[in-house]
């Protein structure tokens, strides 16, 4: 028995009167709720406001041959239940609509009052959780896990072995491809997964590499319909960021830890990073380069859309977001700015009725309390609009300063910047480019190149390092139009945080 079993009956073994089991898996739901009537010893009765109330089994009877009170009405539904005093568990599928009614919810407190002195359960069942206040203390609330891998690799023996009953499919599977094939599908449902190996069959025929793909592109739609987060294709490594060599030490030393050796060596998965410095010096850049250089998904959080102008979804979007993430894990996510999208929680309980205090607070907690391989990535412009909780140890694993690039790293940033756009940066002298750019982070670097091109190429000739010094030269950069911005920057970061770059 899962856990969720035992948990669930010995919830209806000590007559707790009402249940909430959140999932969007409801067949899978159903058939542990089937074992716990049969380990209990009690009936399942089902209801849906299409069919009304029957017994779990057996077909509902046609609209004409009903007899008796219209069950499919919820008020109703409820006042059938009061009634009953036999070993039964009723299952009501998708109420949730309904606890926005005052009268249904003073029938349910009525309801399991009744209910604490019968052998009676009422289980709601539906994908999310809506919960009146003035049931919080009436109803316990249970959330069915997705599946682990044992329940994955059961879904993929049972299409192997339908596969092979056909016999014109080939259903060898290498080791290594199953491996890497149930680890993919950690994260989606029993159903979400049998659709994308479905989808991999009628491709190619047979369960091959195309199924981990399909998979991937799985978790893909699960990003796009939380509205929330969004799904990046990571476009740079880590090599192709230049300088910030501590920071990638750091980095590539981490790389492996999300994996399940990590776990078995006795690693905790790591928490994450928070990245502060200077604009256009790579902290944006630096989080798609850690996606790519770990291999794992990149997904960004727009805060701004957490908060909406609908009470009380703003809480409901954060832990959405939370629970998307965590079933994509093992994953990189990525907040950008993350000082604008929790600005003002201080003010929160003035300004938002606490709106943005409590959403901020959700946030923290699972920062802090994490067990999924979820690794945080979260950069950061202005630290003074930084809340004071989110520079607290914990939170993060470490705290890295970006500032403006070296006379090395300049050198390192143009030849990336050239080579990207399919120039030798060994046939373009570089001293004079490095020495003229001093005090230009690497946003400012690259759009110098980019001005160059667009010289050289209205004079229809090649790219020269004039080119692009005249650029610079025509440039003011970051650091002298807010050079008192930088060097409070500066002088904030230090003693409080690690410098990305060796060099100084």
């Amino acid at each position: 028995m899962s856990s969720i079993e035992e948990t669930l009956a010995d919830s209806v073994r000590a007559r707790y009167p009402l249940l909430y089991l959140v999932t969007w898996e409801e067949k899978r739901a159903l058939d542990v709720i089937r074992q716990v009537g049969r380990s209990v010893e009690k009936e399942i009765w089902l209801w849906t406001v299409t069919e009304g109330l029957r017994r779990d089994g057996r077909k509902p009877p046609v609209a004409a041959a009903r007899s008796g009170p219209d069950t499919s009405d919820p008020h109703v539904v409820l006042d059938e239940i009061s009634y009953e005093g036999a070993e039964r568990i009723f299952v009501l599928l998708d109420f949730h609509p309904y606890l926005n009614d005052p009268r249904i919810v003073r029938k349910l407190r009525d309801l399991a009052a009744v209910l604490h002195h019968r052998p009676v359960s009422v289980i709601f069942l539906s994908p999310t959780l809506k919960l009146p206040t003035e049931l919080a203390k009436e109803i316990e609330v249970l959330d069915l896990e997705l599946p682990d891998r044992q329940i994955l690799e059961g879904a993929l023996e049972r299409l192997l072995g339908g596969l092979e009953r056909r016999g014109d499919i080939d259903t060898r599977l290498p080791a290594s491809l199953r491996t890497r094939l149930i680890r993919a599908a950690q994260g989606l449902t029993l159903v979400e997964f049998e659709n994308a190996l479905a989808k991999a069959v009628v491709r190619s025929g047979k369960i091959a590499e195309s199924a981990v793909a399909a998979v991937i592109e799985e978790k893909r739609q699960i990003v796009r319909k939380s509205g929330i987060l969004e799904y990046y294709e990571p476009n740079a490594t880590l090599d192709q960021v230049g300088g910030l060599s501590a920071l990638k030490v750091w980095l590539r030393k981490r790389g492996d830890a999300l994996s399940d050796e990590a776990r078995e060596f006795g690693l905790p998965a790591p928490r994450g990073v928070l990245i502060v410095g200077v604009q256009g010096c790579g902290k944006s850049l630096t989080a798609k380069g850690i996606a790519a250089q770990w291999g794992q998904p990149l997904l960004r959080l727009d805060v701004g859309r957490v908060f909406s102008g609908t009470v009380g979804s703003s809480e409901e979007n954060m832990r959405l977001a939370i629970r998307t993430v965590e079933s994509i894990a093992p994953v990189v996510l990525w907040i950008d700015e993350i000082e604008k999208g929790f600005a003002g929680t201080a003010s929160s309980n003035y300004s938002d009725a606490g709106t943005a205090a409590r959403v901020f607070g959700t946030f923290m907690t699972w920062l802090q309390e994490k067990e999924q391989a979820v690794f945080v990535v979260a950069t950061a412009n202005d630290v003074r609009r930084l809340p004071p909780e989110l520079l607290r140890k914990g939170r993060f694993d470490e705290t890295f300063f970006v500032d403006l690039p070296n006379a090395a790293e300049r050198r390192e940033i143009f030849r990336i910047h050239l080579r990207a756009r399919k120039r030798n940066p060994d046939r373009i002298g570089l001293d004079a480019l490095v020495e003229a750019s001093d005090g230009f982070s690497g946003a400012e670097i690259e759009e110098s190149v980019i001005g160059g091109l667009f010289d050289a190429f209205q004079a229809r000739r090649p790219l020269r390092a004039d080119d692009i010094l005249q650029n610079i030269t025509a440039t003011a950069p970051l650091s002298r139009t807010m050079d008192h911005e930088v060097s409070a920057l500066r002088q904030w970061a230090h003693g409080r945080t690690r410098r990305a770059s060796d060099a100084t």
